[in-house]
């Protein structure tokens, strides 16, 4: 959709550009969307507060939020997010009483042990490339992740459903994982940083694309939390990298993760997000970015089985 689309007529503004059901819904005119402004609206419940609210921050335009408001259905609940978290801070909690360790848990030396940290020594075990999204440095990364998963990605996964949300979150992941693996040879990884700043930088991407039409007074309270806190988050994760590890604890968790999630949000999720309504095997661009990913999933993979030989890197003895 164009920035302009707005203030162009209904049938121009559906044309090719939503599926089916969207086309004949809003073909109908009055009769299937009321007219009304959806912040006009009085004696909501709860819920229906919060779906709208959901509606004006995740959608640029007001046909695409009443479209939504009315369309809406609470079954299926965003349960990929929830999943996630909750089973971050379930293993938080169980290493945190079995290291007595609370705050920065990964200069613990036992910390590294764990099955599912992303460590170069044991790169051979392929599902560390996305496991390590279940541990994190300490409380304070989880505390960042979590918040930025429940206020982003909740949302995101009401208004676009399960299987993009979590295809974008995943995709971010894996990219964390194995941009290390390229560019921090010698670094462990933890932290679901990766699919987190997926998430919010494809979210703020779209924001500033249609910052024309993203006319709502609700935006303020939530687009310059999770720029404050990508930021403040990044700089905690560049110094607590190169930051003079303990003796016992090898080097620490790397950075890349979050600029490699990053890189795939603002392309990927781009145009995943563009429009919730929007078939994405229609899209010309989706198949160029995703072509463009599994390129770069191939030489990663690629490098990982034979560079690091080939370079005589001196990894870290896996603990």
């Amino acid at each position: 959709m164009s920035r302009n689309v707005d203030h162009l007529p209904v049938t121009t503004q559906i044309s090719s550009k939503r599926s089916s059901s969207f086309r004949r819904a809003i073909s109908s005119g009055q009769r299937a969307l009321p007219r009304d402004v959806l912040l006009d609206q009085a004696g909501l419940g709860v819920y229906k507060r919060f779906v709208r609210y959901v509606a004006y921050e995740i959608l640029p335009g007001e046909m695409e939020r009443r479209w939504y408001f009315y369309q809406h259905r609470p079954c299926p609940p965003p349960i990929f997010m929830a999943a996630v978290t909750l089973t971050q801070i379930i293993a938080f909690l169980c290493y945190g009483v079995k290291l007595n360790k609370w705050v920065l848990q990964t200069y613990h030396p036992e910390y590294m042990k764990s099955p599912l940290v992303y460590h170069p020594g044991h790169r051979a075990k392929a599902w560390r490339f996305l496991t390590y999204m279940f541990m994190h440095v300490g409380l304070e990364q989880l505390g960042f992740n979590t918040l930025l998963q429940l206020m982003i990605g909740v949302p995101l996964e009401m208004v676009h459903g399960v299987l993009r949300i979590s295809f974008l979150y995943l995709a971010g992941v894996l990219a964390g994982s194995l941009a290390v693996s390229v560019t921090d040879m010698r670094a462990p990884l933890v932290g679901g940083s990766g699919g987190v700043y997926a998430l919010c930088s494809a979210h703020l991407a779209n924001v500033v694309m249609y910052i024309k039409r993203w006319r709502t007074p609700l935006n303020p309270r939530v687009t310059p939390f999770p720029v404050s806190t990508v930021s403040s988050e990044v700089g905690r994760a560049v110094w607590l990298r190169f930051s003079p590890p303990l003796p016992a604890a090898g080097p620490q968790p790397s950075f890349m993760a979050h600029l490699a999630g990053a890189a795939v949000g603002v392309s990927m999720g781009l145009t995943i997000l563009r429009s919730y309504e929007e078939n994405l095997q229609d899209q010309c661009g989706w198949w160029v970015i995703l072509l463009c990913y599994a390129t770069f999933l191939a030489f990663a993979i690629f490098w990982n089985v034979f560079a690091y030989d080939l370079l005589g890197v001196q990894i870290p003895h896996p603990p």
